[in-house]
C-alpha cells in the first residue's frame, strides 16, 4: 500500500505543486485548505504523514499539530510543518507541540522529498 500524505496549507498555488510532487514520487495525497479541514481530512484519510502549513483560517497549523498529538489513535503519524515563518521561537514552538520536522519555505523540493521519504522509513 503507498504511503498516505496529507498537504495542508490555503494557498492554491503552493498545494498544487506539493500535490503533483507527492503523486510524482507515488504517494497517495489528499488535500485540505484549513486548520478544521485538515482534523477531519486526518480523521478521513488517515495519512501517514502531514505536510502542515502553520499560517491558515480556521485553526493554525500549531493548534492542528497539537489536536493531532493529543490523539491517542494518531500517535504513529508523522507531520511536517512548512512554514514562511522561520523564527527561532517559531521552530521550536512546532518541534515542542510534536512536529517531527520544521520546514521553512522557500524550500527545495528535492530536500523535502527527502525529509519525507527519511520520515516514512
Amino acid at each position: 500500500m503507498k504511503p498516505r500524505i496529507l498537504i495542508v496549507d490555503d494557498e492554491p498555488n503552493i498545494v498544487i505543486s506539493l500535490e503533483y510532487l507527492m503523486k510524482k514520487e507515488g504517494f497517495e495525497v489528499a488535500v485540505a485548505t484549513d486548520g478544521e479541514a485538515a482534523l477531519a481530512q486526518a480523521a478521513a484519510f488517515a495519512p501517514d504523514l502531514i505536510l502542515l502549513d502553520v499560517m491558515m483560517p480556521k485553526k493554525s497549523g500549531f493548534e492542528v499539530c497539537e489536536a493531532l498529538r493529543a490523539d491517542p489513535a494518531r500517535t504513529g503519524l508523522k507531520i511536517v510543518m512548512l512554514t514562511a515563518k522561520g523564527r527561532e521561537g517559531e521552530v521550536a514552538k512546532g518541534l515542542a507541540l510534536g512536529a517531527d520536522a520544521y520546514i521553512t519555505k522557500p524550500f527545495a523540493t528535492r530536500d523535502l522529498v527527502l525529509r519525507v521519504k527519511e520520515l516514512l522509513a
